[in-house]
């Protein structure tokens, strides 16, 4: 049995103070709250949650690795996209959770060397400590275009422009629904001191209504459905007055995401890169995250009235949008750098690591469908 690292002591009271903040809300709330509710305060309750509070998330001193984290080749390939796009539009960039700002750097640099900077780059992010980090590395890494960075913590209410969002849907808070066989809500209540799992008849209508619509008959099935992840699509629907957005997280399409060989869901935690299976393993201290439904994703798009462009593998897209061919122009014979970039490549590509199971969504309204990262696909990855 894995042995996970024991927090530090400053860590460890984060963790305690959070776990005293939830058991208060589950109190307050008559003795129980759905799991959604638990989730956005294990993730974001102020300066306690996981993302909230101030330790290291990304990279080998954090909790996971991300695309950018693992090669520049990421950033600057969709890059390649964006500058597609971006002369269609209002010629501003916006990117959701934007993570330690390693994204925003690749993309930049590389937009800069095809001539094509967005007028304004926007952060949209909840994180305090986060954007704190991004404006310092980016700043860094960028000074001349610090001018063109800008930072929010609320939706503009207008987009005009490219949004872009990495790994941003899985971090959102999800239900969870136990078949018995008839479905219900999933949430924690108290024993003693401890968190405990207990169900209840589903109340919301619209929660109900999506439940029943999956058809699930097998007893004993659990599984996740997000509100949030669909609420989401349409906010960003409203706002989008022109532009395009451009999604990448790991996920299925519905037959796949509620297979019934998959009926314990896909509700899974991140500590110091290790998968936890506990929920309730030191809250705030762990990433707790889902998987994307994307047919459902890819159904409010359609609804809100935007124009679906695309679906497909990440491997699929990144080679579709060049990749291939940024790394061909690196010099091979150089086996020292050029190895190592493309170790990294080939783990954003292989259908063992990254390639397959993260996914590419992309939307439009009033610019063109034929984006150069959907351009060939594989059938088989259908919605």
């Amino acid at each position: 049995m894995t042995t996970l690292p024991a927090p530090s002591a400053d860590a460890l009271a984060t963790s305690q103070a959070l776990c005293a903040l939830i058991r208060q809300a589950i109190s307050d709330a008559g003795g129980w709250i759905p799991f959604s509710r638990y989730m956005e305060l294990a993730l974001y309750a102020p300066g306690l949650g996981y993302y909230s509070a101030g330790s290291h998330k990304l990279g080998s001193a954090g909790d996971f690795t991300t695309a950018p984290e693992m090669s520049a080749f990421f950033g600057r390939t969709l890059a390649r996209q964006i500058a597609e796009l971006l002369p269609q539009t209002g010629g501003k960039l916006y990117e959701f959770g934007a993570g330690t700002g390693k994204l925003a750097i690749d993309i930049l640099s590389e937009l800069e060397a095809l001539g094509c900077l967005p007028e304004q780059y926007i952060i949209i992010d909840l994180s305090a400590d986060l954007i704190e980090r991004q404006q310092t590395a980016i700043r860094a890494a960028l000074p001349h275009l610090a001018d063109r960075l800008q930072w929010l913590s609320v939706l503009p209410a207008e987009l005009d422009g490219v949004v872009i969002g990495n790994e941003v849907l899985d971090a959102m808070p999800c239900e969870l629904l136990h078949w018995t066989p008839e479905p219900r809500q999933r949430g924690v209540a108290l024993d003693g001191e401890q968190f405990i799992w207990q169900d209840r008849p589903i109340q919301d209508p619209a929660l109900q209504q999506q439940a029943a619509a999956l058809n699930i008959r097998q007893e004993g099935y659990i599984s996740e459905l997000s509100l949030s992840n669909t609420a989401f699509i349409h906010t960003l629907a409203r706002h989008l007055v022109r532009g395009a957005i451009l999604l990448v997280d790991y996920g299925y399409p519905a037959s796949e995401f509620y297979h019934p060989q998959r009926h314990m869901g896909t509700l899974i935690g991140h500590y110091r890169h290790h998968t936890v299976d506990d929920p309730f393993f030191l809250p705030g201290l762990m990433d707790l995250t889902c998987h994307v439904d994307f047919t459902a994703i890819a159904q409010s798009g359609i609804d809100a009235g935007l124009d679906l462009i695309g679906y497909t593998t990440q491997a699929q897209f990144l080679i579709n949008a060049g990749i291939t061919q940024l790394l061909g122009e690196l010099d091979a014979d150089d086996s020292t750098s050029y190895l190592p970039v493309v170790a990294m490549v080939q783990k954003l590509l292989s259908m063992q690591e990254m390639g397959e199971l993260f996914k590419v969504i992309g939307f439009g309204r009033g610019v063109s469908i034929d984006w150069q990262g959907f351009t060939q696909g594989d059938r088989c990855h259908t919605l």
